[in-house]
This record gives C-alpha cells, sequence and structure tokens, in this order.
C-alpha cells in the first residue's frame, strides 16, 4: 500500500535485575522452528521458491546493538512460543491464536509515522530512520491482560520520552494519541466491525514520558513479529495490555483527552487510565489474581499487583486521584 495511504489510516528508579539464566534457552523456542523446516516449512524459501511465509515461520531477523538495561524483576520470562503465539490483535482476529496464524500478510517495510496536532511542525518520518535516531535497549517487563492472564517479556525498544522530545510538542499538547494501520487487504480482521477502526489509544503527557513507557521494535534479541504489533509499537508495563497499541502510523498530540477505541466501544468497562488496578473489577471478572502464560496447568494463580508491580515508580504520577473512579 502507498505511503500516502498508510499515513492517513495512522530519574530511573531501581528495579530487581533478571538472572541471564532465568530467561528460556534459545535453543527451546527455536526447536519448534527447526522441526517446521524438516518438515518442509518455509523450506521453499530457502530454496529460492516463491511462498507466503506464516507469522511463526518468518525467519529470525536479529536485533544488534542494544543494551540491557537494569528494568526487570525476579520472575521467570515468558517463552517465545507463548508470547508469539498468545495474542491479542483484532486486526488479525479476535481468538487467542488467529495473529500468529494470519499476521504474515502484514507489510512491515516501508512503513512512515505521521506526527500532527500541538507540535512545532507536522512531519513524517520511517521507522528505519527512528532506530538510527534512538539507541535500542532491552528490558525486561511484566504484562497483564484485562483478562487476568500475564507474561514476562524482553522487550527491545526505546524510551517514548526521547520520541516525544524529538516531536517538539507545543505548550498546548495535555495527550498523545496513537493510531494503527487498518488495511483490510492485510489484516483480516479489518473487515469484522469487532471494534471502530483504525485502533486508538492515548496516554497523558506526563505517562507517555515517563521513563518506564517504551516505544517497542522487538523481543528476544529479534525484531518484533507481526502478530506482537511490528515494526513498532507502544508498551506501558502499569496499564493493561490493550494500552498497548500495535503496529502504529499516527501519533497525534493533544489539547483534549483521546477516546480510545475501547472506551468507545464499552466506557463502563474499559476507562482511559487502564492502570493495573486488583481493587477494581471488571464488571465481568476478578482482577484480583492472574493466571501466569505457560505456566502450566496446576499453577496456582497470582495475585494481581497494583499498577503491576510498578507502584514504586509510577503511583506519583496519580497522587490524589480516585482510581475507581478513574479507572
Amino acid at each position: 500500500m502507498p505511503l500516502k495511504q498508510r499515513s492517513q489510516s495512522m530519574t530511573q528508579r531501581k528495579s530487581i535485575p533478571i538472572s541471564p539464566s532465568e530467561l528460556t534457552p534459545r535453543e527451546v523456542y527455536l526447536e519448534r522452528r527447526t522441526i517446521l523446516a524438516q518438515m518442509g516449512l518455509g523450506l521453499m524459501g530457502a530454496l529460492g521458491g516463491s511462498v507466503s511465509l506464516s507469522a511463526p515461520a518468518q525467519a529470525e531477523q536479529k536485533l544488534t546493538g542494544y543494551r540491557t538495561t537494569p528494568f526487570g524483576h525476579d520472575e521467570k520470562v515468558t517463552s517465545y512460543e507463548n508470547i508469539t503465539t498468545y495474542n491479542n490483535f483484532y486486526e488479525f482476529g479476535t481468538d487467542k491464536e488467529d495473529p500468529s496464524n494470519n499476521a504474515g500478510t502484514l507489510r512491515t517495510r516501508p512503513w512512515t509515522i505521521t506526527f500532527e496536532g500541538a507540535i512545532k511542525r507536522p512531519r513524517q518520518i520511517g521507522v528505519d530512520d527512528l532506530l538510527h535516531l534512538f539507541p535500542l535497549e532491552e528490558r525486561i517487563y511484566r504484562m497483564r491482560c484485562v483478562e487476568a492472564w500475564s507474561m514476562v517479556i524482553p522487550w527491545i525498544g526505546f524510551p517514548l520520552q526521547k520520541l516525544v522530545q524529538w516531536a517538539e510538542p507545543t505548550a498546548r499538547a495535555k495527550y498523545v494519541e496513537f493510531i494503527s494501520l487498518a488495511d483490510p487487504t492485510e489484516m483480516p480482521g479489518i473487515r469484522r466491525a469487532v471494534l471502530d477502526w483504525p485502533y486508538n489509544e492515548g496516554l497523558r503527557m506526563d505517562e507517555a514520558q515517563h521513563p518506564l513507557t517504551l516505544m517497542a521494535v522487538g523481543l528476544y534479541g529479534e525484531i518484533l513479529p507481526h502478530q506482537n504489533g511490528a515494526p513498532i509499537r507502544l508498551v506501558v508495563p502499569w496499564k493493561y495490555g490493550f494500552k498497548g497499541i500495535k503496529s502504529i502510523v499516527k501519533i497525534r498530540f493533544t489539547e483534549a483527552m483521546p477516546i480510545s477505541s475501547w472506551m468507545k466501544a464499552n466506557a463502563s468497562e474499559y476507562g482511559f487510565y487502564s492502570n493495573v488496578n486488583p481493587s477494581v473489577d471488571h464488571p465481568r471478572w476478578s482482577q484480583a489474581t492472574e493466571r501466569r502464560i505457560g505456566g502450566g496447568l496446576f499453577e496456582a494463580r497470582r495475585k494481581t499487583l497494583p499498577f503491576n508491580g510498578y507502584a514504586e515508580e509510577v503511583a506519583h504520577l496519580y497522587s490524589g486521584m480516585d482510581l475507581k473512579k478513574y479507572f
């Protein structure tokens, strides 16, 4: 799709470093790919044949030159297999396995992000140019979904704070709105009116500029898989997962609070802030506990931590707010 069409669809606190020994060994999560290759899946591409590979069968593309940061904790990191096959990405279907099965149709290059709104001047930039502007780093974050399941993911990206500074917002900018690609030729889920497409989300400016907030372009040492939001997505680890908008094509700085996709769909269930709060239940289920993906059938559910365990870093952002009212 032409670039013009794409662009229109659109002080660090102390953490506990994770031991490298707790990471799932690469040979474990690559074993499945090896077996698939031996069965012939993806072999035609290696032999020069013309095939359209599904997202799980794509060859790994390494990311190099990123630094490991102290962001992380002492929990076992979720396996690559689980991270890339158990996803919410409704643009590719509503079942958890749909994104990994269907996202191979997504074209991630060329990819341009448009910046507009309350900034000194509107501009566009290619995602690869952004990667040359900002050094990459790995951060191991606990991520929690509103459906009461969680993962621990080794993201690779750069602080959103850096991108905000580059965009040069004016004093009128109070919020940052993000807009995803919405292309029915590449995203089969767009053909169904599950949400009001394109998907959009937003943050307050202080949330956007917090050191924990990340623009992710990879995980597990590789470029971001299509089903996880390639080529660039938002990661806000103290909020529920639906705030982490994927495949971003537009960033808009606004004076008024953006009305996000899930707020439009059901404002009584999905609020703007969406901070992980075990004392605020979803109307249809409790948020007091969570299930860790990959933990095994008989693993006990975990207590949900306020702000997903990042209260020390972010609770001050909401001082004086009624977090049951502003959920």
